[in-house]
């Protein structure tokens, strides 16, 4: 029987039929969530992939990014910069340490910009974290000489642009450090993964001390994590596909119940790290991001043709990201789309024909949208061009389970509205 699916940005979108029938498997395998091989073997193939000294595993993005605050040394008082469009996953860690976020403003590229960075750099600044929104490389030659001449570390934030490349080098391997995350909606999914990278073999020590002394997340929270998939292609997808008020029942339901976890936990919206961060990489998990892994460079291929599809089809948009760039090679985790008017009306009428569009990333500068940015010390005024473009952001999808046919019924859809 074929299982019925909407075309939609987020919904668990990477997974193939071999990722839910491995999720099944280690279902039944208890022994194997917590120890064994799968995390060892998938650091060394990220280190030889990316081209980096030191890889190591965390149970998240978020994870992986406290530890790289604590590597290097970045303590209470201290000030951090980074991008005022942004996710409360890239604030929390800064918060935690009791170090102050400083947001800087976007540029054409929806990236940190280098001017505003000069701008907002104190004596207090110790680090700059730039952003690779939505796999498009930053201006990172730029921002990495305003660094070093302000005697800033320079963290990468690569959750959006596994693969991608500037001038032929991977992002990730121009800060002092940088993290990934295998979120169930980025590049490559196990749900919940996370990885810190570095060429400093000091700061490379120090991440796998931190790592060492991490405690493995609970047999319960692994198990949250390897229904996610299963339910979300045999339950969920298909109660989208039908209707749209009847998938978020059943997605409610499975969250009430605690069968499911969400992607970001309630804490967080309000300033917070939940229980759950920062822990070691379950080998259950590691073992779905390995299967993810070996076919990163095919979802990429995929996301860059549907990309250019986009781009080709679509009149009268703005399209941040189809602006060519010498030496950028963007993965394209979601193709922006910004309107010249609000996008709530737009998105429902969407979600009518069964196309979700809405990933969360819009009406705030710090997402998801419900987040307390007052919690993030964000002032609003800070970023304007960050705060006008929140409010007419639409992300197409560009996943392995977008079709050409799926992309086309998005393009003549929006076509319909117009820039």
């Amino acid at each position: 029987m074929k299982i019925l699916k909407p075309i939609s940005t987020s919904l668990s979108p990477n997974t193939e039929k071999d990722d839910i029938r491995l999720a099944w498997e280690l279902k039944f395998q208890p022994w194997k969530w917590k120890r064994g091989k799968a995390a060892s073997e998938l650091e060394e193939e990220f280190k030889k992939y990316i081209g980096v000294a030191c890889a190591v595993p965390f149970n998240s993005g978020r994870s992986a990014l406290m530890a790289i605050l604590e590597a290097l040394g970045i303590k209470e008082g201290d000030e951090v910069l980074l991008q005022g469009f942004t996710c409360n996953s890239a604030v929390n860690p800064i918060l935690k340490r009791g170090t102050k976020p400083v947001f800087v403003d976007i540029d054409d590229t929806l990236n940190l910009n280098p001017e505003d960075l000069k701008r907002k750099i104190t004596s207090r600044s110790k680090a700059v974290m730039v952003q690779h929104n939505f796999g498009c490389p930053a201006k990172i030659e730029e921002i990495y000489k305003i660094a070093k001449e302000n005697n800033l570390f320079l963290i990468e934030d690569c959750a959006h642009s596994l693969g991608a490349k500037f001038k032929g080098k991977f992002c990730g391997t121009f800060g002092d450090a940088a993290f990934f995350s295998f979120g169930r909606d980025k590049i490559i999914s196990s749900i919940f993964g996370g990885m810190a990278v570095t060429n400093d073999q000091k700061i490379g020590e120090r991440l796998k001390k931190i790592q060492e002394k991490l405690d493995c997340p609970s047999n319960f929270w692994i198990f949250q994590q390897l229904l996610h998939p299963i339910l979300m292609n045999w339950k969920i997808m298909p109660a989208y596909a039908l209707h749209p008020f009847l998938g978020r029942v059943v997605l409610g339901v499975f969250h009430q119940l605690s069968v499911l976890s969400k992607a970001v936990y309630k804490k967080e919206k309000k300033g917070k790290i939940p229980s759950q961060f920062p822990k070691r990489f379950p080998n259950a998990l590691a073992v779905l991001a390995l299967n993810q892994f070996r076919k990163l460079d095919r979802f990429n291929a995929h996301r860059r043709k549907i990309a250019n599809f986009y781009e080709k089809k679509l009149n009268g948009f703005n399209l941040p990201l189809a602006k060519p760039q010498e030496g950028i090679e963007p993965t394209f985790m979601r193709f922006p789309v910004l309107f010249r008017k609000t996008t709530n009306g737009i998105l429902k009428e969407a979600r009518k024909k069964k196309i979700y569009l809405d990933d969360g990333w819009r009406k705030s500068v710090i997402v998801p949208p419900d987040t307390d940015i007052g919690k993030m010390k964000y002032i609003r005024g800070t970023c304007p061009r960050a705060e006008k473009i929140v409010n007419s952001i639409i992300n197409l999808p560009t996943h392995i389970n977008i079709s050409e046919k799926d992309a086309q019924k998005i393009i003549d859809f929006l076509n319909t509205y117009g820039g």
